[in-house]
C-alpha cells in the first residue's frame, strides 16, 4: 500500500503569481525588442525580470507566500 504524497503547494500564492506575471511581461517585451533590434529595451526587459524576482521575494517575506500568515489557500 502506498502513502499519498502531501501537496507541496505549487506556489499558488499572491507572491508567486505577482513575480511570474512581472517576469512574463519582461520576457515578452524582451523577445519583441530583440526581434525589432532594440538592445536598450532588451536590457531594460532583462532588468524587469530581475525586478519580478525581487518583488516576489519581498512579497513572500511580507507574508504573502505559500506559508505566510497573510496567505489563505483556496479549496480545490
Amino acid at each position: 500500500m502506498t502513502n499519498p504524497i502531501a501537496d507541496p503547494g505549487h506556489g499558488h500564492s499572491p507572491a508567486a503569481w505577482t513575480a511570474v506575471v512581472i517576469m512574463l511581461l519582461g520576457v515578452a517585451i524582451g523577445t519583441t525588442a530583440f526581434f525589432l533590434d532594440q538592445p536598450i529595451v532588451v536590457w531594460a526587459s532583462a532588468a524587469l525580470v530581475l525586478v519580478g524576482l525581487i518583488v516576489g521575494w519581498i512579497l513572500a517575506k511580507a507574508g504573502y507566500g505559500v506559508k505566510g500568515p497573510k496567505y489563505s489557500p483556496k479549496a480545490h
